[in-house]
Formats: C-alpha cells, sequence, structure tokens
C-alpha cells in the first residue's frame, strides 16, 4: 500500500489527500495511484459518481485540496500496488540502483530487461518495486520514461513540485540527458545532428514501431562520436526532443543501427554480436544535467556502464 493514508469506509475505502498532491486533478490524482485500473473504470466510477470527494460528486477535472477525503467503491481491481514476489524483489533491490537522492529527487541506474512501469502483459516495474520497497516515500511519479532494454538514469520525483519543475525544464530544453550507444559501422567525424520527423504507427501484427515521415513530429538528436573501432563506433546520443524510440530510430535512419537493436537494428549484424557476447541493446542513459532550482546548484548524476558493456568494449579495444 502507499503512503498515502487509506482507511475503509463502508464497504470501500477513503484515500486522504496529501499536502503534495494539493491543486493536483481528480484524475490525474487516481491514474498515479491506481497504476493497473484501466483510466475508463476510473473515468466511469466517476461520473456515476461512485468515486466522491469529501462526500460530494465532482467531474474528473476537480482540484484537490490537502486533507480533503476521497470516497472509493469497494472494487477488487483498485489495488495500489500489485504483488512482487519475494525472489523479483531480491534480484531487483532498489536500494543498489540508488545513483542519487535527496529530499525530493531520486535518480537510479535502471537495469536492461526491467521496465519503469507495469503494463501491457507485465505485472511490475520500477514504480511497483519501489512503491513497495520504500513505503516511506508518500509520493513517486517517473519524471520521464526509458524503454524496457535501456539502461542507465531514470529521474523519479519524490515531490509534486520537483516533478512539475523538470516538466518544465525538458519542455524548455533545460534538462539534458545523454546517452552512449555502440552502432554499427563507421560513425562520420562530420555527422554532429540528426533532425528528421518521427511518426508512431502500427504493424499488420498489432506491434508498434516509430519511423521517419514527414507527417511526423519534429525530432532532432545531436551525435557526438566518442571512440572507433574496427566495425563499429561508441556515440554519444543527445536527444534535444524527447520522441519514442528517438535516438534508436534516427541512428537506423543514418544507417548505423545502435547493435542489439531487435526492432530497429540489423537482425544479422545482431546475430554475430551475440556471439562476441553482446546479449542486450548497447543504449545506456549515461548522464543527466538538471538546472538551477531555487538557489541550489546544478546538478550532474552519471550511471556507470554495466560490466556486459565494458567488458565487451576492452574486447574490441584490444
Amino acid at each position: 500500500m502507499s503512503a498515502i493514508n487509506a482507511s475503509g469506509c463502508g464497504s470501500g475505502k477513503v484515500l486522504a489527500v496529501p499536502g503534495e498532491r494539493e491543486g493536483q486533478r481528480l484524475d490525474n490524482f487516481l491514474l498515479g495511484f491506481f497504476k493497473h485500473v484501466p483510466r475508463s473504470l476510473l473515468y466511469r466510477l466517476i461520473r456515476q459518481g461512485r468515486i466522491r470527494v469529501d462526500r460530494k460528486r465532482v467531474r474528473p477535472a476537480f482540484r484537490l485540496e490537502a486533507g480533503q477525503m476521497i470516497q472509493l467503491p469497494a472494487i477488487q481491481d483498485l489495488a495500489p500496488v500489485p504483488a512482487v514476489n519475494e525472489k523479483v524483489q531480491y534480484k531487483h533491490d532498489i536500494r543498489r540502483l540508488i545513483l542519487y537522492e535527496d529530499a525530493s529527487l531520486l535518480v537510479l541506474n535502471k537495469p536492461a530487461g526491467l521496465a519503469v512501469h507495469g503494463g501491457s502483459g507485465l505485472s511490475f516495474g520500477v514504480i511497483e518495486l519501489l512503491r513497495r520497497q520504500r513505503a516511506d516515500l508518500p509520493f513517486v511519479e517517473l519524471v520521464h520514461r526509458l524503454d524496457r532494454e535501456t539502461s542507465g538514469c531514470l529521474m523519479i520525483a519524490k515531490r509534486r513540485s520537483m516533478l512539475l519543475f523538470l516538466h518544465q525544464a525538458l519542455r524548455q530544453q533545460q534538462l539534458v540527458k545523454r546517452y552512449q550507444a555502440l552502432v554499427a559501422g563507421t560513425w562520420p567525424k562530420r555527422r554532429h545532428t540528426v533532425s528528421c520527423p518521427l511518426e508512431k504507427y502500427v504493424n499488420r501484427a498489432g506491434q508498434r514501431f516509430v519511423k521517419v515521415s514527414a507527417g511526423g513530429k519534429p525530432s532532432v538528436t545531436r551525435f557526438t562520436l566518442a571512440q572507433r573501432f574496427r566495425e563499429s563506433s561508441l556515440i554519444v546520443a543527445q536527444p534535444v526532443t524527447g520522441r519514442t524510440h528517438q535516438i534508436r530510430v534516427h541512428s537506423a535512419h543514418v544507417q548505423h543501427p545502435i547493435l542489439g537493436d531487435e526492432k530497429y537494428g540489423d537482425p544479422e549484424l545482431n546475430r554475430r554480436w551475440r556471439r562476441l557476447g553482446l546479449h542486450r541493446l548497447f543504449l545506456h542513459a549515461c548522464e543527466v544535467e538538471i538546472p538551477q532550482r531555487h538557489g541550489s546548484r546544478p546538478l550532474t548524476v552519471r550511471a556507470p556502464l554495466d560490466d556486459q558493456l565494458v567488458a565487451l568494449l576492452e574486447r574490441l579495444a584490444a
């Protein structure tokens, strides 16, 4: 159970609105708290008056005040935190992933293969594990997302004020994120920026993809060559915009797909590199630069590469 105060009320539950959630919309509050409840169900319950604030019917856009009581119906599916077995919790001990923590921000070194949240067939992710293992935190929300296959810096807000600040910094391109990637071929020194619009689509098998398309959203990635090897290049990518799969699609579009990318990469190349010891996508969020806030100094947090990727680079450089 989250640290938000919840108590029984007849056949349902009552949630007390904590101070850090004041001003938040009712629908966003509920969607953030009940991650595994369908959005359509929550909206229907609000419309029917089965979810109330201080016993009054309200609209989904109603702005909450600290101390208000939210009445919920007795629905078994309204479970704030899914069960996560002890073996999984031990394997993904959040304490071992912490790169930085203060009163309002947490930065984790997310391992490859771990989703940031449950859904789409996954029963848990970083957020669910965090809520289970850090019950002392009344508020935890993702500042941004990382693909399940991508490792590295993942920012999580511990206060709503920090969440809003970082979202604004992202919109104003004041928050810098850098990624290390190993790509196929020799990356040209002259290529520094890829600016190609990106569009989401669903293929015939129902899988979601992103492609370069004139009708897509403007997307810009800055690239820096870090090191060249015989048949590959280590690059540092800085996404200026934050589109889904942006670095992966831009790299593949200029004929330098990220090695280990099963979605946008070269299948034959990936098979060859698996024999060399690369069994994951070589994309790592290595650094975040957070701007100054309320007199505090700018903050830079770095995440080291995992042992598998370090060993691969050492073999390539030998």
